[in-house]
């Protein structure tokens, strides 16, 4: 769970043309583009393909079974949890500790990001130590929060916030430093002041980096939390599959795998309906 490269080349691949191909994806197609209705339609059969190759190659014993349960008994399983209403008080707890985790994590990732990116001092001073905890491996930390906070929500939510705040301050540190200079000498020489250069000039250009942070952020909370539920709670969606997994009910693993997954994806469409909305004044990018 170690971030690694998070301030390398690859990370600006990965978080402003990223974010700026998911702005591509909203604009109308170009010509001889696939159309999105067209494009949705087409992943829903290749879904529809796989999960019916799936059930009949269970069917006809060519899967095993106990190792890969039918499709069908994985949805029977979940509507099952849906219906009588087990699943949601251990979603509820889940989702507690991963929404605390996330904004606490990007809350964090966020300040320090910026002040670092304009206190050269701060960064020099900081940056052995910051490199020296992100290449810790994140496991290795859950025993120790277990220890510390006990086996409540506090525990998971300390889990998630490190690997949500190395995300973010990466993320941030990197888009603010790569601000056009031509761009910050000219609001200074206009008379800008820092809290100006900050809002008009630092946080609109860096905002491309922080929601590409945030989508990947979301996912690691939620990890954060179900890992460390699965190492040791009294309740959570991380809890419900280790209670599966120990009576050997791996259609309750796939399901509680398949549900953590559908509420992973509205999320993100939230997050990318709220990146829309606040980028909205950026232009698409010409191919």
């Amino acid at each position: 769970m170690t971030i690694l490269g998070s301030r390398k080349t690859g990370s600006r691949k990965n978080g402003s043309f990223a974010a700026q191909d998911r702005h591509t994806g909203n604009r109308q197609p170009r010509r001889g583009e696939m159309s999105a209705l067209a494009m949705r339609s087409i992943q829903l059969l290749l879904t529809v393909l796989v999960l019916g190759a799936w059930e009949v190659l269970g069917r006809a014993g060519v899967i095993d079974e106990f190792f890969f349960p039918l499709p069908s008994d994985i949805f029977q399983t979940v509507w099952l949890w849906v219906s009588s209403g087990f699943v949601f008080p251990h979603l509820w707890v889940t989702m507690q500790e991963a929404i605390l985790a996330f904004l606490v994590g990007a809350a964090v990732g966020l300040l320090l990001g910026f002040i670092l990116a304009r206190v050269r001092f701060l960064e020099r001073l900081l940056d052995p130590f910051l490199q020296m905890f992100n290449a810790l491996p994140r496991v290795v930390l859950a025993p120790i929060f277990l220890l510390w906070f006990g086996l409540g929500i506090w525990s998971k939510v300390a889990f998630g916030f490190t690997l949500v705040f190395f995300i973010v301050f990466f993320n941030t540190l990197e888009g603010v430093k790569s601000v056009d200079r031509v761009l910050v000498d000219n609001a200074k020489m206009l008379g800008a002041s820092e809290k100006q250069l900050l809002r008009h000039v630092f946080i609109p250009s860096a905002l491309t980096w922080i929601f590409s942070s945030l989508h990947i952020s979301v996912g690691f909370a939620i990890t954060g939390a179900v890992v460390g539920e699965y190492l040791g709670a009294s309740g959570g969606m991380g809890y419900a599959i280790a209670q599966a997994q120990g009576v050997f009910d791996t259609k309750g693993v796939f399901a509680g795998m398949f549900i953590l997954m559908i509420v992973v994806l509205i999320i993100d469409l939230l997050v990318n309906r709220l990146e829309r909305h606040l980028l909205r004044w950026r232009p698409v990018r010409s191919s």
